[in-house]
């Protein structure tokens, strides 16, 4: 497990990065600054997750993988695409409902983190 959470954040991490430079470079001359915006905020939220699931990897590889830090690695993954991946869409097309998948996907971070939280504390 703790092979697949790091192998997986660093991938998403590399997307992360790919992401922050299309922004940058690709997109800053086709959106609107407010658009631009919510792009920027799924990129940054997408980085810190991205590092969040090797930090869970590091985690279970030094305590063993125990099912909170599966759910927290899981829940974390799934936050990134839910709220970086609404952002995303929602930045390109300027489809105003997939603002409401976003807080599901920051649901998803927050419970991730508490999870993780509660792994570490049963641990002796």
């Amino acid at each position: 497990m703790a092979k697949f959470l790091i192998s997986t954040g660093a991938l998403v991490a590399a997307l992360g990065i790919a992401f922050g430079a299309f922004g940058a470079h690709g997109l800053r001359a086709k959106l609107e600054p407010r658009m631009l915006e919510v792009w920027q905020t799924g990129v940054e939220y997408h980085m810190y997750h991205a590092l969040g699931l090797i930090l869970i990897g590091l985690i279970s590889h030094w305590l063993g993988s125990s099912t909170l830090i599966k759910w927290s690695g899981g829940l974390m993954l799934v936050g990134i695409l839910l709220f970086s991946g609404s952002l995303y869409v929602l930045a390109l097309t300027g489809t105003g409902w997939l603002g409401a998948i976003a807080p599901l996907g920051g649901s998803s971070f927050i419970i991730a983190w508490i999870l993780l939280a509660v792994a570490l504390l049963r641990t002796s």
